[in-house]
Formats: C-alpha cells, sequence, structure tokens
C-alpha cells in the first residue's frame, strides 16, 4: 500500500509543492548563468619541473616510451611471475588503498551535491486538549482537537563566487591523487616481492656452496683425525681442520635464518601466514638473471612514470583548489529557499478545505565581521599550497635521487662480478694446485686449508654478487616508475586467504586480476 492511500490527500499536497518548483525554477536556470566565470582564487597550472638533460653518471639516454611494461617478467622467471599476480590481490596494503579510493569517490560525490538543490519533507500530527472557558469545564468537560501538517522545504545556494566548485575541484584531484597513491603502492610490491624472492634465491644458492664445502670440509677433518691419531698428521693441522669445517656449518645455521625471514616476508607480502610459501620455495631454483639491456630513458620521463611523482602534483593541485575554496567564504552568499504547508484537522482534508501557506525568495547572507577567521583560513590554505609544492619537487629529487643510485649501483655491481669470477676461478685452481702438492709433499696441511677457505669465500662472494645484479635492476625498475600495469578493481572488499589460496607444492596455479568495472579501475604503466 503506497503513502498516497495511507494519508488520504497526500498526492494533492504534492501538487503545491510542484506549483512551489515551478515558482523557483527561473531562479535555477539564473544560477549557472550568474555563477559562471566567478570562481575565485587562483587556477591551477601544473608547475615547471627542471630536471637535467642526462643521467649524471654517463648512462646513455634513450628516447621514446620506457620499457617498464612487466618488467619483472624479463628475468625469467615463472614463479615470480605468480607470485606477484597473487601478491596484487591478496596485499593487505594494496586492499587499504583501494579502500582509500572508494572513500574519495565517496567524497567526490559528496562534494558535487551541494551544487544540487535539496528538497526535504515533514509531516506531523497533534491531538490535543484544552479548557473550554465555560462553566462546564468547571466540572471536568475540556474540547479535543485533531492538527494533521504536511510541509515541503527546497533550498538551494547559488554558487555565486564558486565555493561549491573549488570544493569538487579540489575533491577530484583528490581522488587523482589517491588513485596514484594505489598505483605507488603496487609499484612497492611488485620490487619487494621479486627483491626478496631474489634474496631466497640468493640464500638457497649460498646454503648449496656452504653445504658442499662444509661437507667437504668435515670429510677432510675426519681425515686429519686419522692421521693424528697415527701420529702421521701433527696436531695443529688436526685443529685447523676441524675449526674450518666447524665455521663453515657455523655459517650454515645463519644461512637458513635469513632464509626464512626472506620467505616469511614473502608470505606477507602475500597477504598470508608467514610459512605460506616455505613448501612453494622449497623446489629447486636458480638466482634470476638479469638483463643487460638497461630501461634508463631520459631523466624526464620519471615525471609521468612515477606514480609518486603524479600523486604529489595531484595534491598541489587539490590544495591550489582548496584556495578559492576559503576565498569564496569571504564573500557574501545567496540562496533561493521556499517551502509550502497544509494544516488540516482531518488527514483527509490536508489539501482540500486546509490552511496552506507557501513562501519563498532569495536569502542573503554577507560575512560583515568573523575577528579575522575567514582571511586567516585563505592564508592556511596558500600555506597547505605551498608545502605541498615543495612536497612535489623534493619527490621529484628523491626520484631522480633513486634512478641515479641504482643505475650506478647495477654498473659497479656488473664490473664487480666479472672480477669475482675471475677471483673465484683463480683460488678454485689454487685449491687444487695446493692440495696436489700436499700430496706430494712439497707444501704443508695448513697451506692446502687456506687455500680451501680462500676459495669457499670468493664463490660465497660471487653467489652474493650474482643477487646483488638482479636486486639492483629490480631497484632500478622501480626508481624508474615500473608497476603493475594491468586493470585494477578498486570495489571489492578486502582479500581474503580463502580466494588467494596458494599451492601447497613448487608450483603455483596462476589466476588473472579482474579487469572488471571500468569506470571504476585505474590504469597504469604510463
Amino acid at each position: 500500500m503506497t503513502s498516497r492511500h495511507l494519508v488520504p490527500g497526500l498526492g494533492r499536497a504534492r501538487a503545491y509543492a510542484v506549483r512551489l518548483s515551478r515558482a523557483v525554477a527561473p531562479f535555477v536556470f539564473l544560477s549557472p548563468l550568474l555563477a559562471a566565470g566567478c570562481a575565485v582564487g587562483p587556477d591551477y597550472r601544473p608547475p615547471q619541473q627542471p630536471v637535467p638533460a642526462e643521467w649524471a653518471n654517463g648512462s646513455p639516454a634513450t628516447t621514446g616510451a620506457l620499457a617498464l611494461s612487466r618488467w619483472w617478467q624479463r628475468l625469467d622467471d615463472p614463479l615470480l611471475d605468480t607470485l606477484v599476480e597473487k601478491a596484487v590481490q591478496g596485499n593487505l596494503d594494496v586492499a587499504s588503498a583501494k579502500a582509500k579510493i572508494r572513500e574519495a569517490r565517496a567524497s567526490y560525490r559528496q562534494a558535487g551535491g551541494a551544487l544540487l538543490p535539496t528538497l526535504s519533507g515533514s509531516g506531523s500530527y497533534t491531538r490535543s486538549k484544552s479548557a473550554s472557558g465555560t462553566t462546564s469545564s468547571l466540572v471536568g468537560q475540556s474540547d479535543v482537537a485533531n492538527q494533521f501538517q504536511l510541509g515541503f522545504d527546497a533550498s538551494w545556494e547559488l554558487d555565486l563566487f564558486g565555493a561549491n566548485r573549488r570544493a569538487v575541484e579540489a575533491a577530484g584531484y583528490g581522488l587523482a591523487a589517491t588513485e596514484e597513491d594505489l598505483r605507488d603502492t603496487l609499484l612497492t610490491l611488485v620490487g619487494d616481492v621479486a627483491a626478496y624472492y631474489v634474496e631466497a634465491r640468493g640464500y638457497q644458492a649460498r646454503l648449496d656452496l656452504a653445504r658442499r664445502t662444509a661437507a667437504a670440509q668435515r670429510e677432510t677433518a675426519d681425515l686429519t683425525r686419522v692421521k693424528f691419531d697415527t701420529g702421521a698428521l701433527a696436531a695443529t693441522d688436526a685443529a685447523s681442520a676441524e675449526g674450518q669445517a666447524a665455521s663453515t656449518e657455523a655459517q650454515i645455521q645463519a644461512l637458513e635464518s635469513s632464509y626464512a625471514e626472506a620467505v616469511h616476508r614473502l608470505g606477507i607480502l602475500l597477504g598470508r601466514e608467514p610459512g605460506a610459501l616455505t613448501q612453494v620455495l622449497a623446489g629447486a631454483g636458480t638466482i634470476p638473471k638479469a638483463p643487460t639491456a638497461l630501461p634508463a630513458g631520459i631523466p624526464a620521463d620519471i615525471l609521468s612514470a612515477r606514480p609518486d611523482v603524479r600523486a604529489a602534483e595531484r595534491r598541489l593541485a587539490q590544495y591550489t583548489a582548496k584556495i578559492g575554496e576559503a576565498e569564496a567564504a569571504r564573500y557574501p552568499s545567496v540562496s533561493l529557499t521556499g517551502s509550502v504547508t497544509t494544516t488540516a484537522a482531518q488527514a483527509g482534508n490536508l489539501a482540500k478545505g486546509s490552511a496552506i501557506g507557501w513562501s519563498f525568495g532569495p536569502t542573503l547572507n554577507v560575512p560583515l565581521f568573523q575577528g579575522g577567521q575567514l582571511e586567516a583560513a585563505v592564508d592556511v590554505a596558500v600555506a597547505q599550497r605551498d608545502q605541498y609544492a615543495i612536497t612535489l619537487r623534493s619527490t621529484v629529487l628523491t626520484a631522480l635521487e633513486d634512478v641515479e643510485n641504482a643505475l650506478v649501483a647495477l654498473a659497479k655491481e656488473r664490473a664487480r662480478n666479472e672480477r669475482l669470477a675471475v677471483s673465484a676461478t683463480a683460488y678454485r685452481r689454487a685449491a687444487d694446485l695446493a692440495l696436489a702438492l700436499y700430496k706430494v709433499g712439497n707444501t704443508s696441511f695448513l697451506e692446502v686449508l687456506e687455500a680451501q677457505r680462500s676459495q669457499y669465500s670468493a664463490e660465497d662472494s660471487l653467489v652474493q654478487s650474482d643477487a646483488a645484479i638482479a636486486s639492483d635492476y629490480i631497484a632500478l625498475n622501480k626508481a624508474l616508475g615500473g608497476g603493475w600495469d594491468g586493470a585494477i578493481d578498486a570495489d571489492p572488499p578486502a582479500a581474503t586467504p580463502s580466494n588467494i589460496a596458494l599451492a601447497s607444492g613448487s608450483a603455483m596455479p596462476t589466476t588473472p586480476v579482474s579487469a572488471t568495472a571500468p569506470a571504476t579501475k585505474t590504469e597504469g604503466g604510463r
């Protein structure tokens, strides 16, 4: 049953509201004309950000778009690719960033609502009893009356000086900045997943080397103990062999601890418990090999590629718009208001035989004296805008520093790796030669142990360098702004372990990220 049947005459009362809206209509259509071009405050213009023409370390600058799209796939590791996709789906920081986007969208809609008129309705029923004022009232008689009242109120603030439009503008810039924050979160996430994966594979390689070396050293120590028991070897040689084997075995414990920490961190990045990837990464794997081609581009590229730079620029625009919003509060405001009420003793008479009243007209509000608050609010907005201008410049400089550091680190590590490879080969040959000379009695056993210790140290340094090259390559892509370039749907709630479950073996199923709801997605990889 409709409200029209519940309250007889309600439909006729609505007719009076329609008459009111028709009376106000000329003001409604006139208000945009009055407000056009009257938004106070500065109009935003993106500031010029001076950047060098080329990289300071001498890396060649390349023209054209940076090859940052899914850069981690160039490491040629299918398991890493799957881990990245799972992290994008399940990471809790990403889920939080999506929630912030939904909040910003709601704030944007809320700000836009201030540009539209408001309409509210009210209704009341009163039953009252009053003394009649006659002699009969002295013996308890009284008059009882019912009163039904229905009313509609409408108002619309004419945005003559653009306060509401500036608020909508600021909210729109804020929404754009929040979307860039999500991109920045994804950039950090992808880089961290790749970095911890390389770190884990590096510890695995070092553990394999340490275990093989420790096994060989333990075998040597056992032999020296036998020779010492038979008097064929000095006590110092036996003690040195035992000490070297124990030292290498002790390093294994430290490496296993560091490996476990890297695996645990990967689990957390995927939104899972720390041990979720223990079995996944237990299988054989090698340190990803970074490609030799570097996606350096030119310094100006980071202004469009880095989401943190884009977010800082959007926030500068947001707080520039807030200056106009604060400035408009210092000017008069005009509102159109109207109301219609109908009162009757019976509900069925609300629009027939009832008392009907209506009113409409403009309302002017002029701020005459506010104790300097409105002027101070403008100064606050200007100071905030200046802060975000400085933040933007600082973000650009930090981005340039990140790229320069990554380029230098990668170039120097590659050169270091070449020398470490030569060193490992030389020490391996020296250890073999020392052992051969010892067998024929031309050198001491301590020289053999020293040569083997140097061989192990050189080979371990080479493995660490291999992992460092991959890590520096990851850092370079992060510094250049390479992150997730797929569609991101911010509408679903935070991911739960049930929809990001991993396989228990060394392989993991790949589930594509949803690309639905084009109206609510952001695009990256610019």
